[in-house]
């Protein structure tokens, strides 16, 4: 029986349509003045210098993989490459990377590296490791993302609220709350003896529109990490959105055609498509795509290879999210 699947396009201005249009509405003139700023005056750690330093373009030398290894070997390289990335004390757009690579994982390890990074003092960091636990679906994950829930930055317990709320836990549903409404005075219902602290930054217009555009835009940028710099690094390099759209479509399918054909967008000139398909073979688990995957290690863009690590030991077998599990119509015959 086949899963019903919205077309890749719907699903495309899906994830994107709620954070960017609730951002044009509250300034069409303005849209990359609002999210260069923090609406709030405060808790951004670092300017971003340009789009493409903030969002990973930068070339890196790539890490030399040993001759001969051993699967041992390898698994040790691609652990390390995830491990280094997500403490990484010079960059913090690397360690939002590779907390969208551990997403991917759903393993004792990821775990403690997404849990250490809710405890960081950046706070895209604890965004990023907030929407990172939401991707691995990982329930073991949902009493440290309770804990951010009185974070004092809102991007950050907004990012934990909608997790949990997508992981069928109801604790941010006060904070959800406080979103919706707006710029109304809060009944004391919801705002007086409230369970979480509500920050006052969740009832202001710009501010509600930067976290729209984040939510929306987390969705969009996987391996790139997320927000809007990493939006624009990808408009301005030209990296193709609607190929890596249409890869992640096809790859629910897991036919010897569609195989092959993400096993050539590894060579791809375009990062967004390499990460786009070595995400997508990660539930392959034959020696050649192990194989393939594993040479993206070496690529020169860090969102590429850490994806890769990730993915590669996937293909190895080390558990990841679990599949969705597709819904009978009530048409369907038996």
């Amino acid at each position: 029986m086949k899963t019903a699947r919205m077309p890749w396009k719907g699903r495309f201005f899906g994830w994107v349509g709620a954070g960017l249009v609730l951002l044009w509405l509250a300034n069409p003139g303005g849209v990359a003045q609002a999210m260069a700023q923090d609406a709030s005056g405060k808790g951004q750690s670092a300017p971003a210098a340009t789009a493409g330093a903030v969002a990973g373009n930068q070339e890196q030398p790539s890490p030399a993989l040993p001759a001969n290894a051993t699967p041992e070997e390898r698994d040790r390289v691609a652990w390390k490459l995830l491990t280094d990335a997500a403490a990484d004390p010079k960059s913090t757009q690397t360690r939002i990377q590779a907390l969208a690579a551990l997403g991917l994982l759903r393993c004792t390890r990821a775990e403690k590296m997404i849990t250490d990074a809710m405890a960081e003092p950046d706070l895209d960091v604890r965004a990023a490791a907030a929407l990172a636990a939401g991707q691995t679906k990982d329930r073991n994950l949902t009493t440290p993302l309770r804990n951010l829930l009185d974070d004092k930055e809102p991007e950050v317990a907004l990012a934990a609220a909608t997790t949990l709320w997508k992981m069928n836990d109801k604790s941010g549903e006060d904070i959800l709350m406080a979103v919706v409404d707006g710029e109304r005075s809060a009944g004391p219902t919801l705002m007086n003896g409230t369970k979480h602290k509500i920050s006052k930054d969740l009832h202001d217009p710009a501010m509600l529109a930067k976290l729209g555009a984040l939510q929306g835009a987390s969705m969009l940028l996987g391996p790139f990490g997320f927000g809007i710099t990493a939006f624009e690094y990808i408009h301005q390099s030209g990296g193709d959105v609607a190929r890596a759209s249409a890869i992640e479509e096809l790859a629910q399918e897991k036919t010897e055609p569609i195989h092959k054909e993400l096993l050539a967008a590894l060579g791809d000139k375009d990062q967004v498509v390499r990460a786009a398909a070595v995400k997508a073979l990660a539930d392959y688990h034959d020696k050649a795509t192990q194989m393939a995957v594993y040479a993206l290690l070496t690529d020169s863009k860090p969102p590429v290879r850490l994806t890769a690590a990730a993915a590669y030991l996937r293909t190895t077998g080390v558990p990841g999210p679990p599949a969705v599990v597709a819904v009978k119509s009530a048409n369907a015959k038996h």
